[in-house]
């Protein structure tokens, strides 16, 4: 007699127990994430805020202490509040005898490739910026990233004229215009071949300074006023 035999099959393994086991890998990966990202967060806050002041003693020279400031909606300089995101804040630097260097302003606007942020130094004494750096930046390396590197274009901030008129207003706006063109005090010399990336320079510099520098330039009046009136 011939035997039969039986083959058994083994059966697919269910979908309800696959889309299980993938929810619980995604759920395993994204806590470890964020987990990883909180536990790095601080670090990184730290990098950021020891990359800032390291930038504030480079575009105010002579500084030697820092203060963070706030623009208040008067339009005038006070202690900045903690955990307030809507302040605009700034940052006053002063040198060994405590004589105010200048002030240290943030700004930010499109390049080529990205959000460009900057910091630019300001002198209220001489109405002009006096320092420049970038903060971040995408732009494309070895043509963009120039305004980062070549120093024909970062010696357009050691005296670059941001000063009032009569009413308080930038007199000038500050422009970028086509390498070797520069005329005046105001004027920013681009660079061939990066012309979008320094342009934007101009524009984010313009556009802050009009914002930012007569109430900079107020306050500074309003605190030799004030010392005057101590003497």
């Amino acid at each position: 007699m011939s035997e039969t035999t039986t083959i058994k099959t083994q059966k697919p393994a269910s979908s309800n127990k696959m889309l299980f086991a993938m929810g619980g890998i995604g759920i395993i990966s994204a806590l470890l994430i964020v987990m990883t990202f909180e536990l790095t967060k601080p670090r990184i806050e730290q990098l950021k805020a020891e990359a800032l002041e390291k930038a504030i003693f480079e575009v105010l020279p002579g500084t030697v202490r820092t203060q963070a400031m706030a623009i208040t909606p008067e339009q005038t300089l006070a202690a900045p509040k903690a955990g307030d995101a809507s302040e605009t804040l700034v940052y006053a630097g002063f040198d060994a005898n405590e004589a105010l260097v200048g002030y240290a302003v943030e700004a930010a606007g499109q390049g080529y490739a990205d959000i460009i942020r900057i910091l630019y130094g300001y002198d209220p004494a001489s109405e002009t910026i006096i320092g420049f750096r970038v903060l971040e930046s995408k732009e494309t390396p070895g043509l963009g990233d120039k305004i980062e590197k070549e120093q024909r274009f970062l010696d357009n901030f050691k005296a670059l004229d941001v000063s009032l008129d009569e009413q308080g207003a930038i007199r000038n706006t500050v422009i970028t215009v086509k390498q070797g063109e520069k005329v005046n005090a105001w004027e920013v010399d681009g660079i061939s071949g990066a012309t979008i990336s320094s342009r934007a320079i101009g524009d984010i510099i313009g556009r802050s300074s009009k914002e930012i520098v007569p109430v900079l330039h107020g306050a500074n009046e309003q605190e030799v006023t004030s010392q005057d009136d101590k003497q």
